[in-house]
């Protein structure tokens, strides 16, 4: 998983978006619970905003350069499929920087 330690090569910030208490959140909460710490410990100085809001639905938006945003729907998603949304988000930051 050396992409991780990208995070900050590839993007310009991270936000993971849902609610506190719905149940099509709570896959979305646990990968911040379980994984925070580790993209956070691995990317010092790179943004990774959690935003909580009652009713929303789960996403992940991700900020590269020039203002370009991307995001995915995270609702129903299992903790390796976030990951590999992440994942993916993180790599086609490649493509978006000159």
């Amino acid at each position: 998983m050396s992409w991780r330690g990208n995070l900050s090569r590839n993007l310009k910030e991270l936000r993971f978006l849902f609610c506190q208490t719905s149940p099509t959140s709570a896959q979305t909460r646990e990968f911040v619970l379980k994984n925070y710490k580790d993209l956070k410990t691995m990317n010092p100085k790179f943004p990774i905003l959690i935003r909580e809001c009652s009713g929303v639905d789960p996403q992940l938006w991700a900020r590269y350069d020039m203002g370009v945003e991307r995001y995915v729907r995270l609702d129903g998603l299992t903790e390796s499929e976030i990951n590999k949304k992440l994942e993916d988000l993180v790599k086609s930051g490649t493509s978006t920087n000159v």
